[in-house]
Formats: structure tokens, C-alpha cells, sequence
């Protein structure tokens, strides 16, 4: 058992980052805090960067000053990063007049400028959402991930899921009749979604956190822990710093602690720096609520009247395919 799966609620949250720390919490502006943060000293940046929604914390710019802000903070953090060290980015779109701009598409010369090298483009896709009018709902958002360098920390068995056909054989070969697969799983997939009733599918199952989610606070656009959980499994060592330059109220800090890593975040609103640090306590009191890891997606029986086509639509011209889905 490492040092780190020790912590207990006493254990300092620091202000300030110092390399000994194992909790620090930085408010204020990331641009002028990350000063603080050492050369080459962070094992993985994780985070949901403001999307320029004009939200309460942000301020609404062009795309074009959205990007060059951002390409300014990614620099540092391309600074501060290990030569075998990644950067996670998540992103959904950009709206603008109804206008779409993708912004995991936009962000890709920024870091490709500075010469880190994509490896996966992470599609996560969740069931609830902004219903849209006059264009097709979105229901998904990516992780951008980036290494540093070809060197890179990449833990796969953390993370494998069970083959889907596990029985199955070499049929030829000098391995004939030897079975074919991993006995520790596979290689899960780049598509990370909320349909499948267990994480122990072809993809993982990773609600957005939303009214009924047990994690949700005031922020109106949480990262859900278990998102953060699996990058930091795969892409990080126990004792290596995981940083979340825009952290909100700390999900992604806590997914660190979790599994015995340090965590840095920063924030500019105090009240979800506040918010950041009594999540972290709770953790560690064991009173914080939070969906577990794997844990099935709620799927409804088709005895709920929820889950029902309304009784209207038998004398209104609905789709007719939805009635006939009708639960018997």
C-alpha cells in the first residue's frame, strides 16, 4: 500500500504548490497561477476548458479569441508537463446562431503546434442534454489526448474490459486451439457511452452529471469523476501529479486521490474552490456522494408511465414506430 492510499481528512490542502504537497488548490487565474508550477513536473493534465457559452463564470469572446486565449494556457501547460507525461482535453461545441464549430477540431493545431502528437480522439456520448429545435440534439463530447513525447505512460490493464467472446480459439497456426485472447480483457474502445447496462461491455458507461446524478452541485457543467478515473488509471503512475488548470468544484481531483495520485487544480471563482475543498473533505470523512466506477446505468423496466408513449399520441400524428415500441 503506497503512502498516498493513506490520506486521511487531516492531510493539508495546500495553497500554494510545492512539489512535497499532496493536495494543492490554486485560486485565481490559471495564467497567473500556474507560474507556480515546476518545469516538467506534471504527469497529466485533465479538463473541461470554458466552452465560451457565455456561462455566469465566463466571458463570451469570438471563437478566434477563445482559441489564441486558450493557446496561451495550453503553452504553459505544454511547460509544465513530463516528457512522458499527456494532456487530456474535453471539449464539446461551439454555437453560435445556430452555426456549429467543433471545437475538439479547432483546439487540434494548437497542440499540434507545440508538437505533442494525438493518440486517441475519445468520443464520449451521453443520453441528456440541451434539446435542440432546429438541428439534431448533441449527445456527445470528445477527449482530446495528447502526448508529449513517443515515450508515454500507458497502463492498459487498469482499464481492459472483458473480451465478448472469451471461449474463443486460434483455429491455424502454430497456437491452434490455444485461446486467442487476453485473459485480463481487451483493449476497450475510443467510443465512451451511456447506453450499455454495464462498464464490463465493448464501451464504458459514464453518465453526464445532470439533476438526479449523485454528484451534482451548483456548477453548471460538472465533470463526472468515474470520466477522469479511467485517464488516470492508463495514463498516470501512484505518486504522480494530476493537474486540472480549470477544475471547477474538483472532480477531476478527486478521481486523483482516489487511486493514490497528487492533485492540483486551479479556479478563478472562489466558490468553487470553497465547494472544491469540502468535496475533497468528504472524500476523505467517506460522506462524499459519488457514482462508483462500472456502476450499471439506470434502464427503465417499461412499467414505468415514464417510460410509456403518452396516451395522446394514439389520436395524434406521432411516429408511429414509437407506439409500436410500446412496452406490452
Amino acid at each position: 500500500m503506497s503512502e498516498l492510499s493513506l490520506f486521511r481528512p487531516s492531510v493539508t490542502i495546500e495553497s500554494r504548490f510545492d512539489t512535497d504537497a499532496q493536495i494543492v488548490l490554486l485560486e485565481g487565474d490559471v495564467n497567473e497561477r500556474i507560474s507556480q508550477i515546476p518545469d516538467r513536473s506534471i504527469s497529466l493534465v485533465i479538463t473541461s476548458p470554458p466552452y465560451n457559452l457565455g456561462k455566469e463564470y465566463e466571458q463570451r469572446f469570438s471563437v478566434e479569441e477563445y482559441l489564441a486565449s486558450n493557446a496561451q494556457i495550453i503553452s504553459q501547460l505544454h511547460r509544465v508537463l513530463r516528457e512522458d507525461g499527456s494532456i487530456c482535453w474535453q471539449v464539446g461545441n461551439f454555437v453560435e446562431v445556430g452555426e456549429v464549430y467543433p471545437l475538439d477540431i479547432l483546439y487540434y493545431p494548437i497542440f499540434k503546434k507545440l508538437g505533442m502528437k494525438l493518440r486517441n480522439r475519445i468520443v464520449w456520448k451521453f443520453g441528456h442534454g440541451l434539446h435542440a429545435s432546429r438541428r439534431f440534439s448533441g449527445r456527445y463530447e470528445t477527449i482530446l489526448w495528447f502526448t508529449k513525447t513517443e515515450d508515454y505512460i500507458f497502463n492498459l490493464d487498469p482499464v481492459r474490459v472483458p473480451s465478448k467472446y472469451p471461449g474463443k480459439r486460434y483455429f491455424k497456426g502454430p497456437n491452434k486451439g490455444k485461446p486467442s485472447g487476453n485473459p485480463l480483457g481487451k483493449n476497450p474502445s475510443d467510443v465512451w457511452e451511456v447506453i450499455i447496462q454495464d462498464w464490463e461491455e465493448l464501451v464504458w458507461d459514464i453518465p453526464n452529471v445532470k439533476a438526479n446524478h449523485p454528484e451534482k452541485t451548483i456548477h453548471p457543467c460538472q465533470f463526472p469523476i468515474e470520466l477522469v478515473e479511467r485517464c488516470v488509471l492508463a495514463l498516470t503512475r501512484e505518486g504522480d501529479w494530476v493537474f486540472d488548470p480549470f477544475m471547477g468544484v474538483g472532480s477531476a481531483l478527486i478521481a486523483a486521490l482516489m487511486h493514490s495520485r497528487r492533485a492540483v487544480g486551479c479556479d478563478k471563482e472562489a466558490t468553487y474552490v470553497e465547494i472544491a475543498r469540502r468535496r475533497i473533505t468528504d472524500y476523505f470523512n467517506g460522506s462524499l456522494r459519488y457514482r462508483q466506477i462500472g456502476k450499471p446505468v439506470y434502464q427503465p423496466t417499461g412499467r414505468e408511465r415514464v417510460s410509456q408513449p403518452p396516451e395522446e399520441w394514439r389520436s395524434a400524428p406521432y411516429n408511429t414506430r414509437l407506439l409500436d415500441s410500446e412496452p406490452k
